[in-house]
């Protein structure tokens, strides 16, 4: 059975004659090309949308050689197993191993009829791809573009497969210790890095603060008259939340952060302020809400079981707004970062954005931003140097959730000329992109550098606050010089140590710094060896 499946593998020099005796036969080829790494239900429909296309499907997959994998390493299934794989599928009628990492030579020898590329590929201008498709229409052939059916990551399945089994996990220690060397991460750098660049860096912090409030029940007893559970409140917990704890984040690392936020003359903006004083935290508050934005959570233990959110949107008015843009223009040429951060409650507006941007642009180095939920304001962030959306704020904001993850990043990053990307996915970790090219002018003319940081914590407590303290301690390292690698790798450790326990706490330096030294990845002999 096995000789019957390696008959379906040609070689790449026998396509000129394959191609011609099917055309001579009136049979219409088509052809599919990518790397293949593992067959997953992804790659299952995209081959049979691909089959109903044609009389014979032919699947050219990249050789190991042609390969760029972003953890440093090659394909985790070699290209003879790979191709073996793919020719045990019914639908596929050969399978060739090409060894240039573009389809081109493949098209130029095969002619086929048909060539299917994925939906993110309608609109792609990467020059790779135009030339595969300006060669297959100049052979007379045409390109039709895969339904756009969900699309499934290979590395992701990998990741959690390693999740399973010991041996995977101590693989997976050995994969990030290849991208931590690859990428120049080093423990005693991070540690410089923590203790002293980040000391004194001036941060502003524009967005809604708010009050997270945490209420410990004894959930014990079920209701007579319906079979709910009974809670009784035992004690409370007051956080700081929204651009507030970012603010706190910053402190706690070293730096020198200035919220500018709108509250309310009520008792839980008196306890806001008050809590700022306390960390020695600069603020700048406008009191135009008739209440601040407070969240309640009910939990038993460590288990949440309500979320009450007591907050009504209070837009900036003109009057507000041009006190905040006067704020930031009195400390723009003090600034080593803006942090913009719009929960939906008014403080970040469309307009704010507007006006702001381009007055911060010329004298601050490092501009950063996100959003919680769907909000448009996100395609206002325009030339910063890094968001950091979640996948579905992302594809929220844009519309799309059919396309693939790097379609819609670099959609987002061309059309608002942002420098970084860094799309965060929970307990999956985060993609980073960023431009290949060096020269501006040239940032998006191709294919974006993508790069997989998986979640570094492995047993989450509590996921409340993960973003805002990874954006946080990006922005602290973007101004120091790091690079976008670097900077996911320090973001995500701070995201882990926030999420690892109960509460929206700040992440202290004093915490940081042991965690980074504990790392296995970071052992210099692990990164030697995995290197």
């Amino acid at each position: 059975m096995k000789l019957d499946v390696l008959r379906k593998v040609v070689r790449e020099r026998d396509l000129p004659t394959l191609g011609s005796r099917y055309r001579d036969t009136g049979n219409a080829v088509v052809l599919c090309h990518g790397c293949f790494d593992i067959v997953h239900p992804g790659h299952i429909r995209y081959l049979q949308f691909a089959r109903r296309q044609g009389d014979i499907l032919v699947v050219s997959l990249t050789g190991d050689d042609a390969i760029e994998k972003s953890d440093g390493t090659r394909p985790y299934i070699p290209q003879e197993l790979r191709a073996e794989s793919l020719a045990s599928l019914e639908f596929v009628d050969h399978v060739v191993i090409a060894d240039d990492p573009t389809a081109e030579p493949i098209i130029r020898d095969l002619s086929p009829h048909v060539y299917i590329k994925g939906k993110e590929y309608e609109h792609s201008t990467d020059p790779r791809f135009i030339a595969e498709k300006k060669l297959v229409q100049s052979l007379g052939g045409r390109v039709i573009y895969s339904s756009g059916e969900v699309v499934f990551s290979s590395s992701t399945l990998i990741e959690s497969i390693g999740e399973t089994l010991s041996a995977d996990r101590i693989g997976e220690t050995r994969r990030l210790a290849a991208c931590c060397s690859r990428w120049q991460i080093d423990a005693d750098d991070l540690r410089r890095t923590i203790s002293g660049r980040f000391v004194g860096k001036r941060i502003a912090v524009v967005g809604d603060a708010l009050l997270d409030r945490y209420t410990f029940c004894d959930g014990s007893d079920v209701a007579g008259e319906a079979p709910i559970l009974t809670v009784k409140p035992q004690e409370e917990a007051t956080y700081l939340g929204g651009a507030a704890i970012v603010a706190a984040h910053i402190k706690a690392l070293g730096g020198t952060p200035h919220i500018i936020t709108t509250v309310a003359k009520d008792a839980d903006s008196t306890q806001l302020i008050n809590r700022l004083d306390d960390l020695n935290i600069e603020h700048s508050t406008f009191a135009i809400r008739q209440d601040l934005p407070t969240k309640l959570r009910y939990l038993v233990e460590t288990q949440k079981l309500l979320k009450v959110d007591r907050a009504k949107p209070q837009p900036l008015d003109s009057s507000t707004q041009r006190q905040v843009i006067s704020v930031l223009n009195d400390l723009k040429n003090d600034l080593d970062a803006v942090v913009f951060v719009d929960f939906g409650y008014g403080a970040v507006t469309i307009t704010l954005l507007n006006e702001a941007l381009p007055l911060l642009r010329p004298s601050v180095n490092t501009i950063t931003g996100d959003v919680s939920g769907s909000r448009r304001s996100l395609l206002a962030m325009n030339e910063v140097d890094l968001l950091t959306p979640t996948e579905r704020e992302l594809r929220a904001a844009l519309g799309d959730f059919e396309t693939s993850l790097p379609a819609v990043a670099g959609r987002l990053m061309g059309k608002q000329r942002v420098a970084n990307l860094a799309v965060t996915m929970g307990r999956r970790g985060c993609v980073m992109f960023r431009p290949r090219e060096d020269e501006k002018e040239r940032w998006f003319t191709g294919r974006l550098r993508s790069e997989y940081m998986p979640a570094l914590s492995k047993h989450p407590v509590d996921p409340l606050g993960a973003g805002d303290a990874f954006l946080s301690a990006a922005t602290l390292m973007l101004t120091t010089g790091a690079t976008l690698p670097q900077t996911g790798y320090l973001a995500s450790a701070v995201s882990a140590i926030t999420i690892d326990r109960l509460g929206n706490l700040p992440v202290h330096r004093n915490e940081l710094i042991p965690w980074i030294t504990s790392r296995p990845e970071l052992a210099p002999s692990l990164q030697i060896d995995a290197g």
